[in-house]
């Protein structure tokens, strides 16, 4: 009973550690999510709306540019006629001291004839208009063709060309008086500084300028339900402000709507997703429910993508399509297998398409990367595969959007630019998967099959110095690898690994390898020992072993083949003959026993049986298939008898097809034939 309530204990501590880390991983991926607006609005000037057809959801207004505002606020500052106070004292005032200043040089000016003209001269200039030389010129810079003259009755307006400035005016009086007898030397050096009657009317003036720059910002009404843009056509300067005005729009729209429903649709959805996933790994995988380092793998790969598209589509840096999302199908199927790459794949994918503009295409594209990559890498045997995976995600994903081009009649030739360039840029990416897998191996414990590709390679370190130091062991591991890994093909397990553990699984025994008879020559070192110190001494192989790993710092997966290939079993030679020296003493088998533990794995329990089979083989007397099946089965039932195989989830079919591998191999390797029949004698 406290067994199972053990279970019971650990089974929902389990379901809580996931409900939480569901939790957490969708929160992090809401509060990241970019804004609706992030998501829709992701367009460049010039360039094709490569979003789904924008319908107006409201009526919103489109205003004027800052540039067009600017420009219509300086034409109607150009376009404004200035307003000046006609001042008529002036002309007295001026008559005056032109003729004062005249009669001191001449006596001419006494002539009321001489004075009347003078008078006159300054009168019409007058009539005119005289402006100060410094509004003249501010007039003449902005271009200004009229001016308005304030008197009694209103106002005049009249032309620029209608006005005199104040120097222009002086010459005028002056070039008829030069002319002259009477008054020619008089006005030859005077110098005539008039004034102005024309006075500029700074007040009113600042005012007309201010309502002149008030100029409309509105260009136009959008109406409810009209069409902004639509795929394919190109985002003009005109269409940008239509766009930004509706984002806008949609804003301030969203701000005085309701903000928590989006915020819990996009929860409720993420949740789900994540809560089918671990369902998932629930019923089907529990091996890797049950395994944190298994699960913080998947979930940090789903969960890494979709913020990383967030944080494209929030900042609109790139298109999120140079993303290797295929990635994770190919970490996955490395390191698990690949039907679980498939789910993970696919849950990813779904979650990620919140964040981006369109979803369905979005959804298509990457399944189809997702499932190129996964198909390519069925049995990744070398590094090179990642290249023919990284070429057939770009190939599939530029087949499935031509095809999407032509469904939606927006035919787009391969050969151009832009969306295909962003899947070749996600395939050159898509190769940083070798060198990350070395990192996602130190982060997680895992072993990809490269690496047990490269451990398996004889000529190497640990394996080469097995070979010189005990040739007999090493013959044995290399035979017990090829019949353990033939046995796992049929088996449909992992044969690199089984085969890479049987390489390493008798590593101990180089510590004292003449102990083992596959090393020994003609010389038995166990007959000058007891049975226990024999027992003791083919024990430690597996302690050995472990030590030696540890020293090459070998993976924990090729450690468990060491300390499982014998399981609990007991060393039955050495227990058998201390049994029958000793038989009325009460033996302690713990002396002559394994440590442990049984194999946990199908793949521990295949290298148990190739290993025992293949060492007993060699003391078989005549190798014929019947010898041969005998051996093979008594072996095998004996330790499914025993309890060896309990803890992991082999099959009786499994074991079947076991012992046929292995007696169709030893067949083959010990060369059996059939009998010949006898001749009868007559």
């Amino acid at each position: 009973m406290p067994l199972f309530k053990s279970q019971d204990e650990h089974f929902w501590r389990n379901i809580s550690t996931h409900v939480v880390l569901i939790i957490v991983c969708t929160a992090l991926i809401v509060w990241l999510l970019p804004s609706k607006q992030a998501r829709i609005f992701n367009f460049e000037i010039g360039k094709p709306w490569m979003g789904e057809m924008l319908i107006a959801e409201f009526e919103f207004d489109v205003l004027k540019s800052d540039d067009d505002i600017n420009q219509e606020k300086a034409k109607q500052r150009k376009e404004y006629e200035p307003f000046f106070k006609l001042n008529p004292s002036v002309e007295r005032e001026m008559a005056e001291i032109v003729i004062d200043s005249l009669s001191k040089r001449s006596d001419n000016l006494a002539n009321p004839e001489i004075r009347h003209l003078v008078r006159s001269k300054i009168h019409d200039v007058y009539q005119k208009g005289v402006i100060s030389q410094d509004d003249f010129y501010t007039l003449l810079r902005d271009s200004n063709q009229h001016v308005r003259i304030i008197n009694d009755k209103g106002f005049t307006t009249k032309s620029i060309g209608e006005v005199l400035s104040a120097d222009a005016a002086a010459d005028t009086i002056r070039h008829p008086l030069e002319s002259q007898e009477e008054t020619s030397l008089a006005i030859s050096n005077l110098y005539i500084e008039l004034k102005p009657n024309l006075i500029y009317e700074t007040e009113i003036n600042e005012k007309g300028l201010a309502e002149a720059e008030n100029v409309p910002t509105l260009e136009r009404k959008v109406s409810l339900g009209e069409q902004i843009i639509d795929r394919g056509i190109k985002v003009t300067e005109e269409k940008a402000r239509a766009i930004n005005a509706y984002k806008d729009a949609l804003t301030k729209h969203d701000t005085s709507q309701s903000s928590w429903k989006p915020l819990a649709g996009q929860s409720i959805y993420i949740m789900l997703l994540l809560a089918l996933f671990t369902a998932y790994l629930l019923l089907f995988r529990k091996k890797y429910f049950n395994k944190l380092r298994n699960i913080m793998l998947l979930y940090s790969l789903i969960v890494l993508f979709p913020i990383l598209t967030s944080l494209m589509m929030r900042y609109m840096v790139l298109s999120v399509y140079i993303l290797p999302y295929a990635m994770v199908a190919v970490f996955v199927s490395i390191f698990l297998d690949t039907r679980t790459a498939f789910v993970t794949h696919i849950t990813m994918v779904l979650i990620c398409a919140l964040a981006v503009n369109r979803q369905e295409e979005f959804i298509i594209l990457q399944m189809t990367a997702g499932m190129a990559a996964i198909y390519t890498l069925r049995d990744m045997s070398k590094r090179s595969d990642l290249f023919k995976a990284a070429f057939m995600t770009v190939l599939c994903s530029f087949i499935m959007l031509f095809a999407l081009s032509l469904i939606h009649d927006k035919f787009i030739l391969p050969a151009s630019r832009g969306p295909y360039m962003h899947f070749v840029v996600s395939g050159i990416l898509l190769l940083l998967t070798s060198p990350l897998m070395f990192v996602v191996e130190k982060l997680f414990g895992f072993t990809s099959s490269i690496t047990l590709l490269e451990l398996s390679d004889t000529n190497k370190n640990l394996l080469r110095r097995l070979s010189e130091v005990a040739p007999g062991t090493f013959q044995h591991s290399f035979t017990v690898a090829n019949l353990a890994a033939e046995m796992a093909k049929k088996m449909d397990a992992d044969s690199q690994l089984v085969r890479t553990g049987a390489l390493y699984h008798d590593i101990g025994k180089m510590a004292n390898p003449v102990f083992f008879t596959e090393n020994q020559a003609n010389v038995n070192p166990h007959e000058k020992l007891s049975e226990k110190e024999s027992a003791s001494i083919i024990i430690n192989h597996v302690s050995e072993g472990l030590r030696l790993a540890e020293q090459y710092d070998l993976p924990d997966i090729i450690k468990n083949f060491i300390t499982s290939h014998h399981g609990t079993g007991v060393v039955k030679y050495f227990y058998v003959k201390y049994k029958n020296n000793h038989p009325d003493e009460e033996i302690d088998e713990e002396a002559f026993t394994y440590p442990g533990p049984n194999p946990m794995t199908r793949e521990q329990a295949i290298l148990m049986m190739a290993d025992t089979v293949e060492a007993a083989s060699r003391s078989l007397n005549e190798y014929t298939e019947e010898s041969l099946s005998e051996l093979i089965n008594r072996l095998i039932d004996n330790q499914v008898n025993a309890g060896y195989f309990s803890e992991c989830p082999i099959t009786f079919l499994d074991i079947a097809t076991a012992k046929q591998v292995l007696l169709e191999n030893l067949k083959s390797i010990y060369h059996t034939r059939i009998k010949y029949p006898e001749l009868k004698k007559e």
